[in-house]
């Protein structure tokens, strides 16, 4: 598999606050990739350190198969665009003031595609309209048409849908669905938005206080998360027998609880249980979230 970043026990103090404790990731190319964890867990130092703003005091890692003590990482980090924290908008400019400033910064030979990039995000009309008049989804969608100037094929966001209403939500999501599957862009989401990200990403890393807790693809969390059956009964040992002869999943959890991982027929389960004196105390259908997933990750921490 193709990475678009890799990181080896990465590590970021503060003083003595350790921001990164051996952090190792791996983002594929093409993903969106949500980082998921709690406001402080690491997520902005990791964005940081990735961008060139920050150095870690221990651990490498690498862009394109680039490490980045190598005098090649500029040119890796030329293909990154990202908004960090907040946008960086020039208020008292318009949004195509705005792309063309960046493509200034970047030292671009011309402003060809600029009309193209305000119409993908949806600000082709705003006309002599300032930033600071945007309302707050209009500014976050200028945010990332200037990560986009210059074309990069791998999106940084950090935490791009706080603070937004419901419309402004679904607005930076289509974008960014948009941008992965139109443009190839891969993209790396950090956000404690745990139901929104479940909407996006194809991969997810999930960080705790400056660790990796786990990684994993959408269809193995779809796995971990699946629809059951929770059980409770009067003997498990026949509950396995009969499940076995119904040829259903099942995981056992005790002598009296079992997961059943299939629709099952209620009254045929009880008809067939009954020879061997085991009844059905209770049953309840579960659905784990990608929230409850990480909180018994992490131990059941406040997720804040």
């Amino acid at each position: 598999m193709n990475y678009i970043l890799e990181t080896q026990n990465l590590t970021k103090n503060y003083g003595k606050f350790r921001a990164l404790n051996g952090l190792t990731m791996h983002i594929p190319q093409g993903a969106i990739y949500g980082f998921v964890g709690k406001n402080g867990a690491g997520k902005t130092t990791l964005i940081r350190l990735i961008c060139g703003l920050q150095t870690p005091d221990n651990g490498t890692y690498s862009l394109y198969g680039i490490d980045f003590k190598q005098k090649e990482i500029k040119k890796s980090r030329r293909r990154m665009g990202a908004v960090v924290e907040t946008p960086a908008i020039y208020m008292e400019m318009t949004a195509k003031e705005n792309l063309k400033q960046q493509s200034l910064i970047l030292g671009l030979p011309s402003d060809d595609g600029l009309e193209d990039l305000l119409k993908l995000v949806g600000l082709e009309n705003t006309g002599k309209k300032k930033a600071k008049n945007f309302s707050l989804g209009m500014r976050q969608r200028l945010g990332i048409a200037i990560a986009l100037v210059g074309d990069p094929d791998f999106l940084v966001l950090d935490e791009p849908i706080n603070g937004l209403d419901p419309q402004g939500i679904i607005e930076i999501r289509e974008l960014i669905l948009k941008l992965n599957r139109e443009r190839n862009i891969t993209v790396l989401i950090s956000s404690h938005i745990l139901d929104e990200l479940s909407r996006l990403a194809t991969h997810y890393g999930i960080i705790d206080e400056g660790c990796m807790v786990k990684e994993l693809s959408a269809k193995e969390l779809e796995a971990a998360c699946r629809k059951k059956i929770h059980i409770t009964v009067t003997d498990t040992k026949a509950l396995c027998i009969v499940l076995d002869e119904m040829a259903v999943e099942y995981k056992v959890d005790s002598q009296t609880q079992a997961d059943i991982f299939e629709k099952v027929n209620v009254s045929k389960l009880a008809e067939k249980l009954s020879p061997y004196g085991c009844e059905i105390i209770s049953m309840q259908e579960q659905d784990e979230s990608l929230e409850g997933f990480y909180m018994n990750l992490v131990g059941g921490k406040k997720n804040a």
